[in-house]
């Protein structure tokens, strides 16, 4: 071997292996490492009834800005409620990816955000924006600045809806202070002490 690909073979070996995606352990669903300007900060999996049935894997994207700017206060601190109160309410760009691994009819992911959102103004408008899901299928809803909620229910994106508070619930479904599920909400951050700077 010559030396400047022995030297290459060498440097490669010894660089720290960079993963390109992070796998939700409990569905085997696997989520991209970042999303445009954006980092994976956690990943967790819906579960329902006693049994457990596997409904979607979802994942936290965070603006690397914010990252590096309004959650950098949180850095060893990210198990506390003030960081979840930034992650619900904080007003830079987030994203919450949710991977079906079930179908689920056009009653029960309605009657789900609805019961989830119960009180909060334009839930019908948000609710009308699905239907029955298959297994495969992702919805994506993004926080713009401004409180500005972004929603692309499998593949169609639907018209965005202007209200910060309607975007903190709906982020609040997940990362509030009472989560769909405890083990989402701790899976959500989870990579929070490595990526907060």
């Amino acid at each position: 071997m010559n030396r400047p690909a022995a030297l290459l073979l060498s440097l490669a070996l010894a660089a720290p292996a960079f993963s390109q995606e992070v796998l939700e352990p409990k569905s085997g669903v696997k989520f991209a490492a970042r999303s445009g300007d954006m980092s994976l900060l956690g990943v967790g999996l819906r579960t329902k009834t006693m049994l457990k049935v596997k409904v979607y894997a979802v994942g936290l994207y965070v603006a690397d800005s914010a990252l590096a700017g309004p959650l950098a206060a949180f850095k060893g601190k990210t198990d506390s409620a003030p960081f979840y109160k930034e992650l619900v309410w904080g007003d830079f760009e987030k994203q919450i990816v949710m991977k079906f691994t079930r179908d689920v009819s056009t009653d029960q992911i309605r009657g789900a955000f609805r019961e989830t959102l119960e009180g909060a103004s334009k839930v019908d408008l948000f609710v009308g924006y699905f239907s029955d899901t298959k297994e495969g299928q992702e919805y994506v809803l993004t926080w713009k600045p401004g409180g500005i909620l972004e929603t692309k229910a499998a593949g169609l994106n639907k018209p965005e809806i202007h209200d910060k508070a309607f975007a903190a619930a709906v982020f609040g479904i997940w990362l509030g202070e009472k989560p769909i599920q405890d083990d989402i909400k701790k899976g959500l951050s989870s990579r929070a002490g490595e990526l907060i700077k």
